[in-house]
């Protein structure tokens, strides 16, 4: 009996897909994790104007120096809203966090703050997504772990909830500190 390759090519394929399958399950790799291009490295230089002032001028600099979160929301999305009130508490704890408000209105973002509460020790705006764009984000909510020397220890995509932050997000922080 000849065995041809058309039939084996296929059998091997799918074999392969599957080795593949299962190794990604079994690494522990969470897919939905997409690992930053600047993890261990400065945080991109930047220019752009306060939120509430928009002729006051923040840079990198000026923020660096101690370790802190900074969040990229806006307020079109919707899972920045469901993950404002883990930021509040986090910033009542102690936690110093910058948030860059991205690709929005500035009227809007304003009232945003004033309805919800500022959790932020700096608002930056971002309205063209220039420092998202330097930061690789690709939505929001993101959050972006920064160390006291200015570089990015970790990214978390996706809204911060309380399990989250206790269960991994707080260990990374605390790090940090």
């Amino acid at each position: 009996m000849k065995i041809r390759p058309l039939v084996i090519l296929p059998l091997v394929f799918v074999f392969a897909l599957f080795a593949l399958f299962g190794y990604a399950l079994l690494s522990g790799v969470d897919p939905k994790e997409v690992p930053s291009a600047l993890t261990g490295k400065a945080l991109p230089g930047f220019q752009l104007a306060s939120l509430q002032d928009e002729n006051t001028v923040i840079t990198r600099e000026e923020i660096i120096g101690e370790p802190m979160l900074m969040n990229i929301w806006a307020t079109w999305c919707s899972s920045c809203k469901y993950e404002h009130p883990v930021l509040n508490a986090l910033s009542a704890d102690g936690v110093k966090i910058i948030g860059i408000n991205y690709k929005d209105e500035r009227d809007l973002a304003l009232k945003w703050l004033q309805d919800y509460a500022d959790p932020y020790a700096l608002d930056i705006y971002d309205p063209n997504g220039d420092l998202g764009f330097d930061l690789g984000v690709t939505g929001a909510p993101e959050t972006f772990f920064i160390d006291s020397k200015g570089q990015v220890q970790y990214r978390y995509q996706g809204p911060i909830t309380h399990e989250i932050w206790q269960q991994s997000l707080k260990a990374i922080y605390d790090e940090m500190v």
